[in-house]
């Protein structure tokens, strides 16, 4: 028989209660869960795992401009170096940060299968490739090499990581994080790069901002897959408290969809944006579920018909059904309404804590200006080392013939390094320097470039001290960075906010209505819904005026503020009057909150948002920039909008005009915007380098008016013999010749008996009968409307305008000037104007705006 093991014997016991020994180890497994696993750091905003991939690929070199590399190499580095645990978990946490709708902004570069928003899982990694993005190099690992922060050996000592990455951006609220721990869990919302910015930039300037103000500069979250905030009592809440709830809805829009054969149509619910981490296939399931256990009525079919290009997904309505209901229905027992819970949860020095968001702010904002104080101590300490041995090198070059004489008569380097430190009073570094300069140092050129780069080293210290020594210089060059980093990255908001204003909490409560919360009558056949819905409760259609700004902001006010508003305004019989205002309105229209509005950007595409999506402003706040209410694939366009028109009833016989740069004109009927989708219209196929100049309404028999800046101008008929209408695909018709030295100026239409206002860069103005100008073909060279009495002068612009029509003249010193259009004279074609404006030696007028005053009409006409 074996002989029972004595465990006890030759050892020490030690006598532990149990309950004490489960405590103790529960907690340390709960920390290490808590630290090293489930919880993000406020400083750098990631979890170890995803900083060790970020740190791996930086070693690897897999920077932007590198070629892709197989995923399973960066997984196999990352586990073999830094992270000792699986290889799928590794793999999975790099999937989220390359998938676009995970990340606001990814910080990696994917080729390949990386899942989608249907929950596919993504390929295997020994097929997928990848790399850093250009914000996760440039953010988080530029500045790793600077001894920004600090390194600790692995988990067998063998390499060395950092404890945190020297993040110049707040990743972790532009990206956000969510993860369980121990006993606690963390979800913390994306947010917009450059609405962070500003406010990081806010609380430098002022430490003690109010939350109300900060909370204007961050309004909300910013998830990647848009959606729409209806709600902002929950943002408040989180943002003040580190805890709260959200509403969110996916966006959707009423259509009139084909349905059989022939010209018969049903209406369909389009839903083109989910809200965050739904899973759009999952989605779909649980409404036909519903839909086959009778608990969701009204609906005849679901199709998916979402691309590449974005989510569509048509929800098919029975006849007879009310739209609204269903949609409300949706809303309610599925996830196209869903709360997102906020819990601002992070590590701030090791220990984790639910943090307001002025904390996370401030806790960036710290640790920010300790990396930038180690980064410029580094750089301080390496000028100077270098700048040391340049003191050397240059001295040695001073006494040439000591130092050959010491060479020549040292048995050995030794040797000589003490006689260079003895006889020329050099450090040992000055002196090991000048045994490793070659001879070619001792040429002329060489020693003015040693002389000049010491002097490029004393100018290099003196401003690395004066940033170290000044906390205010430092806090400016925390700015810079922050602002070139927005410059580069930033990008418009996607997800809508639909409470807008002070998001502080108020007494009551706030009604919110849902994106095109009725099947409002529109004019349109394919966005429209049947007449006798127009009339239900949900769709009351309410007569609204809507401004739009001349940088690019538009608001909507009702009749009653905007009446209010020209019964305060105050006139001026000068000339010329200064504006002190910083934005101003150029465009006012009556119209219902029913229609909708077309933009157009300079890259020649068409996109449509309604009226009733605009936000209601009060009489005093700017609204909202028009890009923002746009489609995404609008924000995403980097050309800009170049103009907008509200699409009337009444379309017959008008016309789109759009000019281009270079002197093309496209004529379009108003029918072509009809039904516009989430993917815009391409309105004119434009030439290299060229872009649209100006968009405006005309009907046939009015003239064409374009001028370039010699003051040449064409003026052509508007009809089928000389503008003929042209496909959606064309490039437009070449109106006007412009030589090397021209460039255009304006375009303006107006009928046979118009006037043409002219204005010049030197602030010389006239107005002048269109009738003046000779009719002209398309391509011919027209006829000079303008004369200059300065040579150097140009025309700045020109516009018809009636007596009570409102003139703007920018000028590039930032100057707004409202003109007197009685004091402007009436003259000939052959004459220069008057002088209207005094200008200063460099200022010139850049542009001029005309405000034409509203229509009353409910078509929207101005």
């Amino acid at each position: 028989m074996a002989k029972q093991l004595d465990v006890f014997s030759g050892g020490q016991v030690i006598a532990t209660a149990l309950h004490t020994e489960m405590q103790q180890s529960y907690l340390e497994y709960a920390m290490s869960v808590i630290v090293g696993r489930a919880l993000p750091d406020v400083r750098d905003g990631l979890k170890p795992v995803h900083r060790r991939i970020l740190y791996a690929m930086h070693e690897l070199g897999l920077v932007p401009d590198r070629p892709y590399r197989k995923c399973a190499r960066v997984v196999g580095d990352v586990l073999g170096k830094y992270h000792p645990h699986g290889d799928q978990s590794v793999y999975d946490a790099l999937v989220r940060l390359v998938q676009e709708f995970s990340s606001r902004y990814p910080l990696l570069g994917g080729h390949g299968n990386f899942g989608s928003v249907d929950d596919d899982p993504p390929a295997a990694m020994r097929y997928t490739e990848t790399r850093l993005a250009p914000i996760g190099n440039e953010a988080l690992l530029t500045e790793i090499g600077d001894a920004t922060v600090d390194f600790i050996g692995n988990f067998d000592n063998s390499q060395q990581e950092p404890t945190v990455l020297p993040a110049q951006l707040p990743m972790l609220l532009l990206n956000g994080s969510s993860g369980i721990a121990v006993g606690m869990a963390t979800n913390i919302p994306p947010h917009n790069l450059g609405e962070v910015v500003d406010g990081l930039i806010a609380l430098i300037d002022n430490p003690t901002l109010p939350d109300e103000k900060l909370v204007q500069l961050i309004p909300g979250p910013d998830f990647p897959t848009g959606g729409e905030i209806i709600d902002t009592q929950g943002i408040w809440e989180a943002y003040t408290t580190g805890k709260g709830s959200v509403p969110v809805r996916g966006v959707s829009r009423f259509e009139e969809v084909p349905f059989g054969r022939g010209r018969n149509r049903r209406t369909a619910i389009i839903v083109t944006e989910l809200p965050f981490q739904v899973n759009k296939a999952g989605w779909i399931e649980k409404m036909a579920d519903l839909v086959n256990q009778g608990k969701l009525e009204g609906i005849a079919d679901l199709r998916d018909e979402s691309d590449r290009d974005g989510i569509r997904v048509v929800i098919e309505l029975k006849r007879d059904t009310n739209p609204q209901r269903v949609l409300n229905a949706l809303y309610r027992q599925t996830a196209l309404q869903s709360n997102f819970g906020i819990t601002m949860l992070a590590l701030d020095h090791g220990l984790p804590r639910q943090m307001p968001l002025r904390d996370m702010l401030q806790c960036f904002i710290a640790f920010r200006e300790e990396t930038l104080t180690r980064r410029y101590q580094h750089q301080l300490t390496e000028a100077e080392n270098r700048h040391h041995i340049l003191q050397g090198l240059l001295t040695a070059l001073e006494n040439l013939d000591a130092v050959i004489d010491i060479l020549r008569s040292a048995p050995d380097g030794s040797t000589a390094k003490a006689e260079f430190q003895q006889r020329l009073n050099l450090s040992d570094r000055q002196s090991d320097a000048i045994l490793a300069m070659p001879l070619r140092r001792l040429t002329g050129i060489e020693r003015e470039k040693l002389q000049t780069e010491a002097k490029e080293l004393t100018a290099e210290m003196a401003g690395l001290q004066t940033l170290l020594g000044d906390r205010h210089e430092l806090l400016k060059s925390l700015k810079k960075d922050l602002r070139s980093l927005k410059k580069k990255f930033g990008d418009p908001r996607r997800t809508k906010i639909l409470a807008i204003g002070n998001q502080a909490p108020t007494e009551e409560p706030v009604e919110v209505k849902s994106r095109d919360s009725a099947g409002k009558k529109s004019p349109t056949p394919e966005s429209s819904l049947p007449t006798s819905y127009a009339s239900l409760e949900e769709t009351e259609v309410t007569e609204t005026v809507l401004e739009l700004t001349q940088r690019g902001y538009v608001r909507r006010i009702t009749p009653k503020v905007f009446q209010r508003q020209s019964r305060n305004r105050t006139g001026d019989t000068s000339s010329v009057t200064l504006i002190e205002l910083d934005d101003f309105t150029v465009q006012t229209q009556f119209t219902t909150t029913a229609k909708e509005l077309i933009a157009l950007t300079r890259s020649g595409k068409a996109y449509v948002t309604r009226v009733e999506d605009v936000p209601q402003a009060t009489a005093r706040s700017k609204g909202a920039p028009l890009i923002t209410l746009l489609p995404a694939a609008a924000q995403n366009d980097p050309a800009g909008v170049v103009g907008s028109f509200i699409l009337p009833d009444d379309r017959e016989g008008k016309n789109l005009l759009i000019v281009t740069q270079q002197g093309r004109v496209k004529r379009l009927p108003l029918e072509d915007f009809v039904g516009l989708t989430g993917r815009g219209l391409t309105a004119l196929k434009l030439k290299e380098a060229d872009q649209i100049a100006s968009i405006t309404i005309a009907q046939p028999g009015e003239q064409l008016v374009i001028a370039a800046s010699s003051g040449r101008m064409v003026r052509v008929e508007v009809n089928d013999d000389y503008l003929p209408m042209q496909s959606r695909t064309a490039q437009g018709q070449l109106v006007m010749r412009l030589g090397k030295r021209e460039r255009l100026v304006g375009a303006a239409t107006a009928s046979q008996g118009g006037v043409l206002l002219l204005t010049t860069e030197r602030g010389y103005a006239k107005r002048m009968p269109i009738a003046m100008l000779r009719l002209s073909t398309p391509g011919e060279l027209g006829a000079y409307g303008m004369q200059f009495k300065i040579k150097t002068d140009a025309l700045a612009g020109l516009a018809a305008v009636r007596s009570e029509t409102e003139v703007i003249l920018l000028t590039n010193q930032d100057r707004m000037v409202r003109l007197d259009l009685a004091a402007v004279p009436m003259q000939g074609r052959d004459t220069a104007g008057d002088l209207i404006l005094d200008l200063d030696q460099n200022e010139k007028i850049e542009t001029l705006i005309a405000i034409p005053v509203p229509a009353t009409g409910s078509d929207g006409e101005s």
